[in-house]
């Protein structure tokens, strides 16, 4: 049985033009193409092993919802998260509904299977004090001046711009000196426009000034001590040493800074579709995650501070 886990050439080929079906409409990054090619393939030699064959596009047209189960079943045994299986589903799905479109078949034994229900986890932003600590906290953690100028540099754009640390780390020479507005691409190669605080353009400049390095032509604007692209495991790294420093809860991380900035936007009255445009997010319901967030903290403060609660 375990030498039976190959995949036919014809149905890997089946799984690249899907793939490249997927390119063709654009809005997927590299890495989310990968993680599909992964998950199907997993799935197909998941179905290799139950049956002992190593099925062909035409047995893939025969899956019922009793296989859909078994599959479920073995993946809930390996620990994943419910939401991890749900992500697995979802490009599984995507698969079976482009290959019945395509060659005529009835995929609903593959379509009908619901996905695992999971509690979606909101967003855990931090206070505006303790944001201000914690950047401040990274700036002098290091015995080279200029790295640490680079590390608060970049919590600097988390925080006043609401940027992802990829792309953070994605600005080039090109985006240097950083403008008032900026122009970013985030996920699923989607456009923003971004207003840049003074604070953090200053930090930039002032990281800039300090680094021992030419910025590369088109090369990124942070750097690593080498000279190369910068890990951002590095900034999780240093902003983890920082909140251990301060005493923080382990929630506090380089994304939860992103999430404080949405936060405190809504604090201040901001718009939710705005605040929606600023991150990225394709769908409102996404950002609305911060409302959540905002009224359970007042809720905890009217709890706290009332006097009949």
């Amino acid at each position: 049985m375990a030498n039976l886990v190959t995949i036919q050439t014809e149905t890997t080929n089946l799984i690249e033009s899907w793939l490249e079906w997927l390119k063709a409409l654009g809005g997927r990054s590299d890495k989310t193409i990968n993680a599909y090619r992964s998950d199907v393939t997993k799935f197909i030699k998941f179905l290799a092993k139950h049956y002992e064959s190593n099925i062909s596009p035409k047995e893939l047209k025969t899956i019922e919802m009793i296989d859909m189960r078994a599959w479920l079943a073995y993946e809930r045994t390996k620990g994943l998260t419910s939401r991890s299986v749900s992500r697995k589903l979802s490009a599984i799905k995507g698969f079976f509904l482009w290959f019945s479109e395509k060659e005529g078949f009835d995929p609903s034994g593959v379509l009908a299977i619901r996905s695992p229900r999971y509690k979606s986890r909101l967003p855990r932003p931090v206070e505006k004090e303790t944001a201000k600590n914690l950047i401040a906290t990274v700036e002098s953690q290091n015995e080279l001046n200029w790295v640490s100028a680079r590390d608060g540099a970049i919590l600097t754009l988390l925080y006043c711009c609401g940027l992802r640390i990829s792309e953070a780390l994605s600005l080039t020479q090109s985006d240097y000196p950083l403008p008032a507005i900026l122009r970013i691409t985030g996920k699923n190669n989607k456009e923003r426009l971004i207003p840049v605080l003074k604070v953090a353009r200053e930090a930039v400049d002032n990281y800039v000034k300090l680094c021992p390095f030419n910025i590369r032509k088109n090369g990124p604007i942070f750097i690593g001590v080498h000279g190369g692209a910068l890990n951002p495991r590095i900034i999780q790294k240093v902003t983890e040493q920082a909140r251990r420093q301060l005493g923080l809860d382990k929630t506090v991380t380089p994304h939860a800074m992103r999430h404080s900035f949405a936060s405190h936007l809504l604090e201040a009255g901001g718009d939710l579709r705005a605040i929606q445009d600023l991150l990225g997010h394709s769908s409102l319901s996404t950002t609305q995650n911060y409302t959540a967030v905002n009224q359970e903290r007042l809720m905890n403060v009217y709890k706290n501070a009332h006097p009949k609660a």
